[in-house]
């Protein structure tokens, strides 16, 4: 501040009027204010908010005793229970930085984000050792393994160093965790597919994570003590950022292992859920299961969705189960939703067929998103309102990652001209409201996971008998996209059949990463001999 006006006090920020901003004094307030009331429900377990900050100061206290220094990467991998909730205070309550690892993904690709990360300690479900060992056996260090050993599953084994209830049994309940001095401090550490196949580290900081937390908040219009059911992975941007959300607003996290439609409307009926978030696929799974399930349930439910928008006749089954469904788009790059499709009352009026055309569009900015724009990426000029002409959707603000681990060129691409760009192309509405056209990264979505189509290109021109390939996403009824592979073959190569083409594309990479339909032929070409990956994107639909 200029110290010659008027409103200059003449001193700087100190203690008394400045801290700054974290989610973890979210649970620090839950555990003052409302310590006995639930905070986590598990299968037939409950813990209130004391016992849980408690747990997550031992834990943290514990990761500090093992060597766990500020900006030391700690990974975990594991399903939607309690210990991955704790994990999101405590890892960051050691100075850490949390990498939640994607459940799905293949030994390697984890193998390359544990030594990308320099991952000081791994923290992993008996469900996932076999995948995990053989990434470990791969690496050329050593990290600290502690096995969470949750008794709702059968099968796998125990790989670490530490049992985690013992872990945790090691650290110090009134541990004096401190705020990050700089709030741009890194929290976490996400992977994102990104137009490569080589996966980009999404650096976030506590700045953001307490700012989009907060911003869930307004953009959803929740109230104080919300039941939370966990549809959505928390290794998906951190579950969106709602372990911080739920925590200031004195919630209950319902846990939920494995996504599926019994389970989900047993726990809504039994705990009275009010929020729940996930891909289309998760409102499928719902809108198809059997009438017998979706009986009695008589309190409003409110669903986020992002992704793709939900067909009208999923919508239509969501509302005559008293569900309302909110839109959102966001990535990684921006701590998962960063814009919703804000409600107009006046939208009621209109028939579903009409509601569902309004929310399939993506909307407008979070509350605490700064700046929002559809532009021409190369002059930054933002685009008519007009809902025809496209252009790059940009965001600008706190909630904008600090940039991608050790890759100074893609940051600085992604930052270019002072935005950052999405790589997404939309158009923007009269009114405001943004709606996705096109995926300029070639990233397709499929049951809310991003799947690089040049990642299995990459696996495809592996097999002897391909001589070109290239990928382009498929609509699906249930899973919204799936990889669709184009292949033109060698001559004088033995039969080779689309089941061929799969079942080598499901040795070498995760299941759900395979094409589910393999094109024989030449691949269509520019006059440089460039794929043109649009026509193939209009062949794909065609074959749907």
């Amino acid at each position: 501040m200029n110290p010659e006006s008027q409103y200059s006090t003449g001193l700087d920020k100190n203690t008394a009027n400045h801290s700054a901003l974290s989610p973890l004094t979210f649970i620090e307030r839950a555990a003052s204010v409302y310590p006995e009331r639930i905070a986590m429900v598990y299968n037939d377990q409950q813990q209130n908010w004391a016992d849980t900050y408690s747990r997550c100061r031992r834990l943290a206290s514990a990761l500090r005793k093992h060597g766990v220094e500020q900006d030391d990467t700690v990974a975990v991998m594991l399903p939607n229970i309690p210990a991955m909730l704790e994990m999101h205070f405590a890892i960051p309550m050691a100075g850490a930085v949390i990498n939640a690892l994607n459940t799905r993904l293949d030994a390697n690709a984890i193998t390359y984000m544990l030594e990308h990360s320099e991952a000081k300690v791994l923290m992993v479900d008996r469900e996932y050792s076999q995948t995990v060992k053989a990434a470990l056996e791969q690496l050329d260090f050593e990290p600290l393994v502690i096995d969470v050993d949750d008794p709702a599953f059968e099968g796998g084994t125990l790989i670490g160093d530490y049992e985690y209830e013992a872990f945790v049994q090691q650290g110090e309940a009134d541990y004096d965790w401190l705020l990050p001095e700089d709030e741009w401090q890194a929290i976490a550490l996400g992977y994102t597919s990104g137009t490569t196949g080589q996966p980009k580290g999404v650096v976030t900081h506590h700045r953001g994570a307490f700012l989009n937390a907060t911003s869930n908040v307004l953009a959803w219009n929740m109230s104080a003590h919300p039941v939370y059911l966990w549809t959505l992975p928390l290794f998906h941007c951190n579950g969106w950022c709602f372990p911080w959300t739920i925590a200031a607003l004195n919630g209950t996290s319902i846990c939920l292992r494995a996504v599926r439609a019994d389970d989900i409307f047993k726990l809504i009926k039994k705990h009275k859920v009010t929020h729940l978030c996930g891909a289309p696929i998760v409102l499928n799974l719902m809108a198809n299961a059997d009438e017998e399930l979706k009986t009695g349930i008589e309190h409003k439910v409110n669903i986020m969705t992002a992704a793709s928008a939900p067909p009208p006749a999923v919508l239509e089954a969501m509302a005559k189960l008293k569900f309302d469904v909110t839109h959102a788009y966001g990535l990684t790059e921006v701590y998962g939703p960063a814009v919703v499709c804000a409600w107009h009352e006046e939208w009621d009026q209109l028939s579903i067929t009409e509601q569902a055309e309004m929310k399939s569009r993506q909307g407008v900015r979070y509350p605490m998103l700064e700046k929002l724009v559809v532009a021409d990426p190369e002059t930054l000029e933002p685009v008519p309102h007009d809902g025809e002409t496209v252009g790059e959707i940009m965001f600008r603000g706190n909630i904008v990652m600090k940039g991608y681990l050790k890759n100074p060129q893609a940051s600085a691409e992604a930052f270019e001209g002072g935005w950052f760009h999405s790589g997404d192309l939309a158009v923007c509405h009269e009114d405001g409201y943004i709606e996705i056209r096109d995926r300029s990264k070639d990233i397709i979505i499929s049951g809310g996971e991003n799947i690089s189509s040049i990642e299995i290109e990459k696996t495809l021109y592996r097999h002897p008998a391909v001589l070109e390939a290239a990928v382009a996403a498929m609509p699906d009824e249930k899973w919204g996209e799936t990889p669709c592979a184009f292949v033109d073959l060698r001559e004088n190569m033995p039969d080779i059949s689309e089941q061929d083409i799969i079942d080598f594309c499901r040795e070498t990479m995760a299941h759900f990463k395979s094409p589910r339909k393999v094109v024989f032929g030449p691949l269509p070409k520019t006059s440089t001999g460039k794929i043109q990956k649009f026509v193939l994107r209009q062949q794909a639909k065609a074959l749907s």
